[in-house]
């Protein structure tokens, strides 16, 4: 959904190469997260992800309701949340509400 929507996509298979992907790409942008991964879960990189670039977008993704998982974040952190599944519009609409929206000439 991200590359019809224009973006350029890198993937990792669970949160410890997700943190490893995002050392070596410091152009990336947004994180989009999935909360439940094998070896790292998405609430672990997540913190290690604001340690390392506290400005970065994340977007946590996951069945589970909103509320539950407003529960495990208490605090300072801000969330943005998609829940599964989800469509494409619901998807534009999640980046276009953190600020980012891609065109045909790239990622705005």
């Amino acid at each position: 959904m991200l590359r019809e929507l224009g973006f350029q996509v890198l993937t990792a298979e669970d949160g410890g190469q997700a943190l490893e992907v995002y050392r070596g790409h410091p152009e990336i942008r947004l994180v989009l997260l999935d909360l439940i991964m094998p070896h790292m879960d998405g609430e672990q990189a997540f913190r290690e992800l604001r340690q390392m670039d506290p400005q970065v977008p994340i977007i946590l993704s996951s069945g589970f309701s909103e509320y539950e998982v407003n529960l495990k974040f208490t605090g300072n952190d801000r969330i943005d949340f998609i829940q599964k599944p989800y469509r494409l519009t619901a998807l534009r609409e999640t980046l276009q509400n953190i600020g980012l929206e891609a065109s045909r000439d790239g990622v705005r």
